[in-house]
């Protein structure tokens, strides 16, 4: 069995794990990323052909490297995705991709090991930075009793309304992803929206007032709304339970585009068609599940999680488990943590305990290196 050891590992090579990389090499600590895609940025590829970010260029920028492009125009996933890419190369992180940890466990005398497949890396210190919500997506197990000649797709797998079967769409989960998906499919089909209405920021994105507003916005999205007020602390729930308010997709784009608007649930299948909570039974072709992701952490195997399969940190410490860190989480520390232009403080908030704890870990190293 092939083994390393390695002062701090950080598992994913998303903008959570390479800003966490970036400051843990600018406080001069040891470190290797890993990520299981092929090429960094690759997460993001992966997504819907049209997905685009809420913020705009000029506050996308990771530490050290300026997000390229207008300031003001709204990049699309595969420019972030070369972004990611480029940033790595550009900071020359340790980044091994094909690369996935199957299993996480403690180690004897202190510190991680971590499998990954015949390989084991062992590890003082592990930043876990696999993604905002969980890698499984959140689909009610009902949804297998439904028709096999509809088509059904969780937001993970849509990424074109070429995918879909001819023929009415519902799309459930009205949150981000859900009102990007109906709007998208409703140009060319009829289609249902089900879901809790999660609000709205009134203000058109692509208007000139967004660009007056976005500095206060951020500014409540990193200060205001944190898990240190009352206030962000009960964002943090609605966030973390239902998702976050409209933004550049309003309540008014549905109804122009047509999209049957409906704030129930889907709790069941009538012969082989969804039920809705009001009994109401839709004839559909497709269903798309924008329905989020379950925090399954089962590859890490300590006793951190709550039975909501959440860690128990507090701005990615793990007071719990010494040494293990996450980075990257939705509200990890405020709104702003699930968005590029929260992930750099978090990541340096991550990257500091860790360098204070190699310090005190091993003074008479540090004062060397001092």
């Amino acid at each position: 069995m092939n083994t390393q050891h390695i002062e701090t590992l950080v598992i994913g090579a998303g903008q959570a794990g390479l800003a966490t990389g970036w400051q843990l090499r600018r406080r001069g600590r040891e470190f290797l990323i890993v990520d299981g895609n092929d090429r960094v940025g690759d997460n993001w590829r992966q997504q819907w052909d049209t997905l685009t970010l809420y913020t705009p260029v000029k506050y996308n920028g990771l530490p050290g490297l300026p997000f390229p492009g207008e300031p003001w125009s709204y990049p699309g996933k595969d420019d972030v995705a070369d972004y990611l890419e480029q940033y790595a190369l550009h900071a020359d992180l340790p980044v091994r991709t094909k690369t996935r940890v199957d299993r996480l466990e403690a180690r004897d005398g202190g510190g991680f090991v971590a499998h990954l497949g015949a390989e084991t890396i062992t590890c003082d210190n592990v930043v876990v930075a696999t993604g905002t919500f969980g890698r499984t997506p959140d689909v009610p197990a009902f949804a297998q009793e439904l028709d096999p000649a509809i088509r059904q797709l969780h937001s993970s797998r849509y990424r074109r309304p070429a995918q879909l079967a001819a023929g009415p769409t519902l799309v459930v989960g009205a949150s981000h992803s859900g009102c990007d998906v109906a709007l998208e499919v409703a140009a060319d089909r009829p289609t249902i929206l089900v879901g809790r209405d999660c609000g709205q920021i009134p203000l058109e994105w692509n208007s000139r007032r967004i660009r007056l507003a976005f500095p206060v916005l951020l500014f409540v999205w990193r200060h205001v709304l944190t898990r240190r007020t009352p206030m962000g602390r009960k964002e943090m729930h609605e966030e973390r339970k239902h998702g976050g308010p409209m933004l550049r997709v309003k309540r008014h784009h549905l109804a122009a585009r047509g999209v049957e608007r409906i704030e129930g649930r889907v709790t069941g299948v009538v012969d082989g068609k969804p039920q809705l909570d009001d009994g109401r039974v839709l004839d559909v072709a497709n269903v798309v599940w924008c329905t989020g992701f379950r925090q399954v952490f089962d590859w890490i195997d300590l006793p951190v999680f709550g039975e909501d399969g959440w860690p128990a940190e507090y701005r990615g410490v793990v007071e719990a488990a010494p040494g293990l860190f996450f980075c990257g989480l939705s509200f990890q520390y405020a709104f702003s943590s699930m968005i590029l232009p929260g992930v750099g403080r978090d990541a340096a908030y991550v990257a500091r305990a860790i360098a204070e704890r190699s310090r005190n870990r091993n003074p008479v190293a540090a004062r060397t290196a001092g």
